[in-house]
């Protein structure tokens, strides 16, 4: 569904309940501007700021490239390094 800011300003309320149906397209001079969206928990709602948050998914490249770049590490791999780690930071401190 699509609808103007001007229409969505006077009867928000009444879109965000069909928002529940699917996306409302929200657009200012005949473009699109915005989305609403219902979200049902907050994991949901985290998900979806986490998946347009630009630093994020910066990261996640990244960390992708690094990946491919110099291999994956096996979960159990993983843990047994990250309990090594603490043990030697807990052995400095």
């Amino acid at each position: 569904m699509k609808v103007s800011a001007t229409k969505m300003k006077a009867r928000f309320s009444s879109y965000l309940e069909q928002c529940a149906e699917g996306p409302v397209i929200v657009t200012k001079n005949g473009r699109p501007t915005a989305v609403l969206l219902s979200v049902s928990n907050e994991e949901e709602l985290e998900r979806l700021v986490l998946a347009h948050t630009p630093r994020f998914t910066a990261l996640l490249d990244r960390a992708g490239k690094r990946i491919k770049r110099t291999g994956e590490v096996r979960h159990k791999e993983f843990w047994a390094a990250i309990k090594k780690k603490r043990r030697r930071e807990n052995i400095k401190a």
